[in-house]
């Protein structure tokens, strides 16, 4: 019983950690430099290319992929509504954006050289390498100029989105998980914690929507 408990709290946190990136990590879209059949939906000023709903789609795919093994099949894909919720998600990181910038939200210099260093990705024997860093960056087909405006925005996001995560209304006293495992417990109730933080940015977001011009093309992914 312990060991389901656990394993469902694993999951539970490792599919809320893909929808948290899902909104702030797959890349910031173009905003006027896309074919008009190779754009997938508007938001405002920005265009959420077929490049881009395919690289966050992949992406997505191998995450629950990790989490669910064989039995992530057709079925649960249909089940889950992948591409749509793939596309929604394109569409958040945009609305997000727009709503940083429009009240003032901004990353700084050193902020920004301060997450590229604590990149995991980047590091070599448990510190950043600047050889390690370049490589990367090669291998991806990005120069440090691109990735780093990407990176910056990426940020931009996620700062908002924690501020409005902030104004949560999280219950003081949250229900008994009946488990007398303290980390498991934990882990439930944490997740319970971030469930409650992310219906209040998605009815944030559901809100500037009903405010912004957005234009949807699903038939280009189907």
């Amino acid at each position: 019983m312990l060991k389901q408990m656990r394993q469902h709290a694993k999951y539970f946190y490792v599919l809320f950690v893909i929808v948290i990136l899902s909104f702030v990590l797959w890349g910031v879209g173009t905003v006027d430099k896309s074919e008009k059949g190779d754009i997938v939906a508007e938001v405002g000023k920005y265009k959420i290319t077929s490049q881009d709903y395919w690289q966050a789609y992949d992406r997505i795919f191998k995450a629950y992929r990790e989490v669910y093994k064989e039995k992530f099949d057709e079925e649960m894909q249909n089940k889950l509504k992948l591409k749509e919720n793939v596309l929604s998600s394109l569409i958040t990181n945009k609305v997000l954006l727009t709503a940083a910038r429009e009240n003032g939200v901004t990353v700084s210099d050193e902020e920004l050289n301060e997450a590229i260093k604590n990149e995991p990705a980047f590091m070599k024997n448990g510190a950043f390498d600047s050889e390690v860093y370049q490589n990367r960056l090669r291998l991806s087909r990005l120069t440090p100029e691109a990735y780093e405006s990407e990176k910056k925005q990426e940020l931009i996001v996620e700062k908002m989105t924690r501020l409005i995560a902030l104004s949560a209304n999280v219950p003081e006293n949250l229900p008994d998980t009946g488990s007398t495992d303290e980390q498991a417990a934990k882990a439930l109730k944490d997740a319970a914690i971030s469930s409650e933080k992310m219906k209040t940015v998605k009815a944030y977001v559901k809100g500037l929507e009903k405010e912004m011009k957005i234009k949807v093309y699903a038939d280009r992914i189907s």
